[in-house]
């Protein structure tokens, strides 16, 4: 099904019996899958769903052209691509199992301090109530990932983005690009961490400008399946009206927004492309072979606009990622309900 076919709001599984045949016959028939793209999106420790759709797909060995990513999109992009760079498939899942148990351990030493701080993060910036620029995200990058070989025997191109807070544009980093100061960068929350510097540039997240970056990746991808993680939940069932409810609730709409204006910007030039002369052109035969697929987090973990993307207990981060996995292998066999969901040609064949 191609990008122009398929349409982007989430549709109808295409899980017929006849569509069935047809992947089996698919899979025994395949000598080498094909690649997949990825456009990560960022949302705190909701990136363990992410987490765990990485997992399955490396433990189905599904191979990966172009990852793009912003703040805990930009992490597990720089983790995989490190990881396979070091270790293969079973390198990357070490990876990012050892930067998520990092992570959840670094939030129970900090955990007494979070009453403090929250009050002190309402009245004070970072720059009075942190002005070392203490950071655990740092240390566990630095222990984790080897950036040489991220920037120079990565098998996957990586597009992590930062948001210039000069004029507010996204700035994309690619692999000859990374420092750890890019992706601290793409993950520099401004209520708790100072802006990172690059170029003489200061930065923020890269979730204001692009979550995840949508339309470079179109643009970079050479493989016709590009897949975004959302995690960010879109919708909210009640009316927010407490302060921390309503903040939740805007944070939300704040992160999904840039998303979801490019999948409309896509929609609109899939239209332009089936109707008009760009189908001639390099974009619109692009266009013309991508399929576009989403796995969206709140379709697959109950209640998860209620919970905390702060929240870094290891249970949770847990549940996360045993959702991600199990919302990653509906995919790979044909059951999510994700556009362009039928694709079991992208499973590695058995040996």
């Amino acid at each position: 099904m191609s990008f122009l076919d398929s349409g982007l709001p989430r549709g109808d599984p295409a899980d017929s019996p006849a569509a069935s045949s047809r992947g089996a016959s698919l899979r025994r028939a395949t000598v080498r899958p094909k690649r997949l793209s990825l456009a990560l999106q960022g949302g705190g420790a909701f990136g363990a769903f992410t987490w765990g759709v990485l997992d399955r797909l490396l433990e189905a060995k599904v191979p990966f052209d172009s990852v793009s990513g912003a703040s805990a999109g930009a992490m597990n992009a720089v983790l995989l691509a490190s990881g396979l760079a070091q270790g293969g498939a079973d390198g990357a899942r070490d990876a990012l199992d050892r930067f998520w148990h990092r992570v959840s351990e670094a939030g129970r030493r900090s955990r007494l301090m979070s009453p403090i701080l929250s009050r002190v993060t309402s009245q004070l910036s970072p720059y009075q109530f942190n002005p070392f620029d203490l950071n655990p995200l740092r240390d566990i990058l630095a222990a984790e990932v080897d950036i040489e070989a991220v920037r120079t025997g990565s098998p996957v191109r990586l597009l992590l983005g930062a948001t210039r807070v000069r004029d507010g544009a996204l700035r994309i980093f690619r692999n000859k690009d990374l420092t750890f100061d890019v992706v601290l960068a793409s993950a520099c929350l401004p209520q708790l961490h100072q802006a990172v510097s690059i170029d003489g540039e200061p930065h923020w997240d890269g979730g204001y400008a692009a979550n995840p970056p949508l339309m470079p990746l179109v643009t970079a991808t050479r493989a016709s399946d590009l897949m975004v993680v959302q995690i960010i939940p879109g919708n909210h069932g009640e009316l927010p009206t407490t302060s921390p409810e309503i903040q939740k609730r805007l944070n939300q709409i704040t992160f999904n927004s840039s998303l979801q204006r490019d999948l409309e910007a896509l929609a609109m030039m899939a239209r332009l492309s089936r109707e008009g002369d760009m189908r001639h052109s390099r974009l619109g035969r692009k266009l013309e072979r991508l399929s576009l697929h989403r796995l969206v987090a709140e379709d697959h973990v109950e209640g998860l606009s209620t919970l905390s993307f702060l929240n870094t207990d290891w249970s949770h981060l847990q549940r996360l990622r045993d959702h991600g996995r199990a919302a990653a292998g509906a995919w790979l066999e044909g059951r999510s309900t994700g556009v362009g969901a039928n694709r079991p040609d992208l499973v590695a064949p058995e040996a």
